[in-house]
């Protein structure tokens, strides 16, 4: 038998099975940020995944940088998406929700007052420009954060993890990886700073560190994962040694006793995949509790992942954007439908909830 359709114990979460929705960006909020019938429907669908990640969800004004992605920062965001958990819930699922700050990766259209985004230090993403809501824009210059204004920020996520509890979340996934906020603390090539957030990896691990501690303190550690990209270039990323700054903030977020670590590292040969040896092994030995890896599994490449002591989740984006009942595709064999990219993030149902499930065994 597969093993991903065996249960598992995360941390608190008991999952019927080892397939993980990603968290999946998908636009369809309207400008309030709040969770609506369209995305009730869409969770709803994929509720037999063994646990569903949220699409990524700003924990506040400052942390936005994308048109019609759900907030987590008022009480209008909370019902939303008190809702799409109810109907997971009802149809047998857990949900956890994201927690996203885009630090750089963002532009004063977004931001409150039309301020500056901020970062870790004033170093602009090289890229094609940024999709706002007045039109695509180049990538600013950001603001360096001063040293003072870290803990506000760390508030935010402990705050954005009250609210989940009351959305009816089971739980939270640190988003430190793809380029964003944590993620542009944790790397050298865009955190320059001379302060205790930057120079060595201790200090580089710093701002992830404290804000694993605020979450886990706002809940408590078997509802609480992390997820990092040690070799994504996504969002223009680098680090001149990615084995050893992820190494060791995998050792240091052992101290939480966290539900889970998930690796975003693209297997070989998958559009996101990037030069150099993986690293994800390294933080297999590192990390003590259970390990999600995450980039271009099938069913059998998930399964034999599991069966080596790689990992012990997979998680599927695109083939779950897709394919609502994908856990049952890959049970039976079934052909998996394609996806849309012309429909990733164009609102409305269509390339959302309109992917056929299957009508029949074969």
């Amino acid at each position: 038998m597969n093993r991903l359709f065996t249960p598992f114990t995360a941390g608190d979460l008991q999952l019927s099975n080892r397939m993980v929705m990603a968290p999946l960006t998908r636009g369809r909020t309207g400008p309030d940020r709040i969770p609506n019938d369209l995305m009730v429907e869409y969770y709803r669908q994929r509720a037999t995944a063994g646990l569903i990640i949220s699409e990524a969800t700003i924990i506040s004004e400052q942390a936005a940088g994308w048109v019609n992605t759900p907030g987590l920062y008022n009480e209008e965001q909370v019902q939303g998406w008190k809702r799409v958990t109810d109907a997971v819930h009802a149809a047998g699922g857990k949900i956890i929700v994201q927690l996203w700050h885009m630090g750089r990766s963002s532009h004063p259209d977004f931001q409150p007052g039309g301020a500056l985004p901020v970062a870790p230090s004033a170093i602009a993403l090289r890229g094609d420009g940024i999709h706002t809501p007045s039109g695509k824009k180049p990538y600013p210059t950001p603001r360096a954060l001063d040293a003072d204004e870290i803990p506000g920020i760390v508030a935010d996520y402990a705050e954005a993890t009250r609210l989940a509890q009351k959305a009816g979340f089971d739980g939270v996934e640190i988003h430190g990886a793809n380029g964003y906020l944590i993620d542009q603390f944790l790397r050298d090539g865009t955190n320059h700073r001379t302060d205790g957030y930057g120079g060595s990896v201790d200090n580089r691990a710093r701002f992830l560190l404290e804000v694993t501690e605020a979450v886990v303190g706002a809940w408590q550690p078997g509802r609480v994962g992390v997820r990092l990209s040690p070799t994504g270039a996504f969002g223009d990323m680098s680090d001149s040694d990615p084995a050893s700054t992820f190494s060791h903030a995998a050792r240091e977020l052992n101290r939480f006793g966290l539900s889970f670590l998930h690796i975003m590292e693209a297997l070989p040969g998958h559009p996101m995949a990037s030069p150099g040896p993986r690293v994800s092994p390294l933080l297999r030995q590192a990390f003590q509790g259970p390990l999600i890896l995450n980039g271009g599994y099938d069913a059998a490449l998930g399964d034999q992942a599991i069966a080596d002591g790689e990992a012990d989740l997979i998680a599927y984006g695109v083939p779950f954007l897709a394919n609502p009942d994908l856990v049952e595709r890959f049970r039976i064999g079934a052909p998996l439908n394609p996806p849309d990219y012309s429909t990733l993030y164009s609102g409305g149902a269509q390339g959302y909830t309109d992917y056929p499930a299957l009508t029949a065994t074969p």
